[in-house]
């Protein structure tokens, strides 16, 4: 039967011990419980128990448990107040919320909560990307994505100058890209000119930063491929095609004039040398002429006469060795009438006209001995008769 149906005696029962008329009633006392508790921690002390006259155990007790949470909260202290700086950090040290000094690697110590700290890696290179849509110098808009890398170059500058450096860095990126932006044509932001632009972006960002000294440095930035909004990016692609079109048709445009101009000014300068070869010989020879005229007039002063005659034997010498001649043997006598074939010689002379010079002379040396031939048989006939 339960300890409180009807009919039962329900204080025997009771799951809490109380008794009607003395006794313990409810739950267990608290203090007892923490006289417990201190008992023991006397005991563990060298305390005795607490009783009617222990009054100075008690305040032994006491002392201990204060002397144990004196321990523990140097304990604590001491674990906060101990800190170690690896070799790609500082740290900077605020006393009473000024600067004091800033730590390198190593075991260190500081005095919390009169001083703070603030412990930061100096070495590593750190990354913020940014991506919008900004205004060209000639109104067309685009979508240009960045990356900028950079690194914490002075700590005390980066922890007391600006409250939030890498959202001051966000800030003046945003401003330094959309400036150069709006400097550059659209060409050139599509195409070669994001070279130019990075560095010009990172060199006003890192004015922007040294005058806000936030103790950052700007190590690269990056400037991806930029592109134009998904609303217009057809006609930007073709605008793209007829542009490497345009280049293509410069390339071969070039291509041929690199392999016609060479060859012209070496054709020119061939008829150059040509012609100072020709004026060169012409020159020469003339002197020659001179010089040798010069001479002979001084030998036909010595000598008229033979002079003349040698001048003579020459001249014809000139002539007859440049003419066809015809040779007629046999003794000639009487009325027999001298036949020249004419006809002949003409046809032969016509003919050795439209050759060169060596030509007419091995044609005219064939026809000597066919025009002595018929010389000779049409003698012969006239002398039988």
């Amino acid at each position: 039967m339960a300890w409180n149906e009807p009919g039962g005696n329900s204080n025997d029962k009771d799951p809490w011990g109380g008794r009607r008329g003395g006794g313990r009633q409810g739950p267990p006392d608290l203090d007892e419980a923490l006289r417990k508790l201190q008992d023991n921690l006397n005991r563990l002390f060298g305390g005795r128990k607490r009783g009617g006259d222990d009054g100075a155990g008690g305040g032994k007790g006491g002392i201990g448990l204060l002397l144990i949470g004196f321990g523990v909260l140097a304990a604590l202290w001491l674990y906060s107040a101990v800190y170690v700086v690896d070799e790609q950090e500082q740290a900077v040290i605020l006393r009473f919320g000024k600067y004091y000094e800033t730590v390198g690697p190593g075991l260190n110590l500081y005095l919390p909560p009169i001083d703070r700290k603030f412990q930061e890696n100096v070495t590593r290179e750190r990354a913020y990307s940014k991506q919008g849509q900004m205004l060209t110098e000639d109104e067309n808009i685009i979508e240009v994505p960045l990356t900028v890398q950079y690194r914490v170059s002075n700590l005390q500058e980066f922890v007391l100058n600006v409250d939030q450096p890498e959202v001051s860095l966000q800030h003046a990126t945003d401003s330094a890209l959309r400036h150069v932006v709006g400097s550059t044509s659209m060409d050139q932001v599509l195409t070669e000119g994001r070279e130019q632009m990075a560095i010009d972006v990172r060199e006003r960002l890192q004015r922007f930063l040294d005058t806000y000294k936030t103790g950052i440095t700007v190590t690269q930035v990056n400037i991806q491929s930029a592109a134009a909004p998904r609303e217009v990016q057809e006609a930007f692609d073709d605008v793209i095609r007829a542009r490497e079109d345009e280049q293509r048709e410069k390339n071969q445009a070039e291509a041929y004039a690199n392999g016609v101009i060479p060859e012209a000014r070496g054709q020119a300068q061939r008829i150059v040398e040509d012609a100072n070869g020709y004026r060169e010989e012409v020159v020469a020879r003339a002197q020659g002429e001179t010089d040798r005229f010069s001479r002979l007039l001084a030998e036909y002063r010595k000598a008229p006469e033979v002079t003349r005659e040698r001048l003579y034997l020459e001249t014809m010498q000139d002539l007859l060795g440049n003419t066809s001649k015809v040779l007629i043997t046999g003794e000639q006598g009487g009325n027999n009438l001298l036949y020249l074939p004419l006809d002949k010689m003409m046809e032969g002379r016509s003919a050795a006209a439209g050759s060169a010079a060596p030509s007419i002379q091995s044609g005219a040396a064939e026809a000597m001995p066919r025009i002595n031939s018929d010389l000779q048989r049409d003698l012969r006939s006239r002398e039988s008769r």
